[in-house]
């Protein structure tokens, strides 16, 4: 846990679940989720508190949690219990019920096939019903971010650095945050994987409305897809993924037996980047080697870089 976290975030939230959803939040321990720099996230009782990055957009967060509680997501996106509100240090914070998350210890459980069809369901939500007015999607704009942090970490394997770098500049300017996307206008994620769903219930539910907006919805399948091109998503995993997305009538590819990649090629190609971007960037703050599967990314990033003549 970071100073400023144990020092005074993680106080802040307490009291802003105590507050707000006290029956829900019993005396007990309270769990550290996550503490980086974009996050700190705590779960008090049965409620998650999360305090969200400095310099959050507070206007287009308070419509992004107007949707996850809009009736026209039910079932799709977990609804908030409250907020955003402000901390005295001025970060916002949101309450949410807690869930079960997928278990990592279960990869052989993972619930690929409901996080398909929660995307085309996700996906299908006119966005003319919903509160706005809606912000775009992030999904780029994150790209874009973790390719700025890979520049400004200035180290790691030259070679590897190199083919990102290739592999990025190769993309169109709207999949580097450069411009709207062409299949615009879907309601999106903005940053699915598998690590955004939870079962407060039976059913499994998307979270984590930071992204959402919109945009394309190719990019909500493109992290599966990258894993899948690069060999980490075995084939079963992915056609439950792709042929869920499909039966539930998911906009990005509709049609079974219809050959995906037209649509999927330049998101999977920015979501490779951004993976390969974080890892190196990551590894070299943390004075590391590649993982295996970091490296898989990262090779999988030259490869796009050859093909493209970059």
């Amino acid at each position: 846990m970071s100073e400023t976290a144990r020092g005074g975030v993680v106080p802040q939230l307490v009291e802003a679940v105590r507050r707000v959803a006290p029956r829900r939040a019993p005396g007990g321990e309270v769990v550290m989720l996550a503490d980086r720099v974009d996050a700190t996230v705590i779960r008090h009782g049965q409620v998650v508190a999360k305090a969200h990055a400095p310099g959050t957009e507070v206007g287009e967060l308070v419509v992004r949690v107007g949707v996850a509680a809009d009736p026209a997501c039910a079932g799709v996106l977990l609804p908030p219990l409250g907020g955003p509100e402000m901390l005295p240090e001025g970060r916002a914070v949101t309450l949410w019920p807690y869930g079960e998350p997928v278990s990592p210890a279960e990869p052989g459980a993972a619930p690929w096939a409901e996080a398909g069809a929660l995307l085309a369901r996700l996906h299908a939500v006119p966005p003319a019903a919903l509160p706005g007015p809606l912000p775009p999607m992030r999904g780029p704009a994150k790209a874009a971010r973790a390719v700025a942090r890979l520049r400004a970490a200035a180290a790691g394997p030259a070679a590897a650095v190199a083919a990102v770098l290739r592999a990025w500049a190769a993309l169109p300017g709207w999949a580097r945050g450069e411009g709207a996307a062409p299949e615009g206008g879907a309601l999106c994620h903005g940053d699915l994987h598998l690590g955004q769903l939870v079962r407060p219930a039976s059913h499994w539910l998307l979270i984590d409305v930071d992204d959402l907006g919109l945009g394309d919805p190719a990019w909500d399948l493109a992290r599966p897809a990258a894993w899948y091109a690069a060999g980490l998503l075995g084939p079963d995993d992915w056609g439950r993924f792709l042929g869920a997305y499909q039966t539930a009538g998911g906009p990005a590819v509709r049609r079974r037996g219809e050959d995906p990649w037209p649509r999927l090629d330049v998101p999977a190609r920015a979501l490779t980047v951004q993976i390969s971007a974080l890892a190196l960037a990551k590894a070299a703050v943390a004075g590391r080697p590649l993982d295996e599967a970091e490296e898989a990314m990262v090779e999988a990033c030259a490869r796009i870089a050859r093909l493209a003549g970059a």
